[in-house]
C-alpha cells in the first residue's frame, strides 16, 4: 500500500503537513507513504516540462491512496497545488482512493474542500472521493516546544476519516466471494437476463 500526501502550503514544515501526516500515522502506521511538500518544488512548478515534477507525477500514480492538503487563501486551495493538479495527466488519479484536507483560519472556509478541490480531483479520474477534513487555526495549536497539537473535536474527525477510508476507501477492487459459485460474465456477453 502507498500513500501520497501532497502539500499545498507556502510554508514547509506547516499545520496542514502535520495534519495529513498525522492521518497517514493513524490509518497505516509506518507504511510506505511520501510526503510531497509542493513549497520545495515551487521553482519547478511552473517550468514545465521538468524532470523532478514528472517524478513527483509518477509518485502520485504509483500510490493507492492520495491526500491533498492545503491552506484555504481567498476561500480556495492554493496556487502551489492547483499548478500541482493542472501538471497531473489526464486520469492520473483513476482508481485511487483520495482525500482531501484543508485548513484556514475560521470555519467559514470550510466549504472550500466541496465546491472548489472536489471538482478538480474527480476530473482527474478519482474513483473515490472521500469526504473531506478542515481544520481551522484554532483545532491546531503549537505549543511551546514547536510541536503541533491537535483539539480532540478535530482528532474525532480525522478519526472519522480513517474509519472511512478502511471501510470504503480501500475496497478499491471488488472481492468476489471465496468458495464454489458462478464465474464472473463479462457484460458484453450476456444476451439476455431475467
Amino acid at each position: 500500500m502507498k500513500v501520497a500526501v501532497v502539500v499545498g502550503n507556502p510554508k514547509p514544515q506547516s499545520r496542514t503537513a502535520h495534519i495529513a501526516m498525522s492521518l497517514v500515522e493513524q490509518i497505516f502506521g509506518p507504511v510506505d507513504s511520501e510526503l510531497i511538500e509542493l513549497s520545495s518544488h515551487a521553482d519547478k512548478l511552473f517550468s514545465w516540462p521538468s524532470d523532478e515534477m514528472a517524478a513527483l507525477n509518477q509518485r502520485v500514480a504509483e500510490s493507492n491512496i492520495a491526500v491533498f492538503a492545503s491552506p484555504t487563501y481567498k476561500a480556495t486551495y492554493t496556487g502551489l497545488l492547483k499548478a500541482f493538479l493542472d501538471l497531473l495527466p489526464h486520469g492520473a488519479l483513476k482508481g485511487k482512493a483520495v482525500l482531501p484536507l484543508a485548513t484556514g483560519g475560521s470555519p467559514h472556509h470550510m466549504l472550500a474542500l466541496d465546491y472548489a478541490l472536489r471538482p478538480v480531483l474527480q476530473s482527474l479520474g478519482a474513483r473515490h472521493i472521500l469526504p473531506g477534513v478542515y481544520a481551522s487555526d484554532a483545532q491546531v495549536a503549537l505549543t511551546p516546544e514547536g510541536a503541533y497539537q491537535l483539539q480532540t473535536e478535530l482528532t474525532g474527525r480525522l478519526a472519522d476519516a480513517v474509519h472511512t477510508l478502511a471501510t470504503e476507501g480501500l475496497l478499491l477492487q471488488p472481492r468476489m466471494p471465496a468458495g464454489p459459485g458462478f464465474a464472473p460474465v463479462p457484460f458484453d456477453t450476456v444476451r439476455c437476463s431475467v
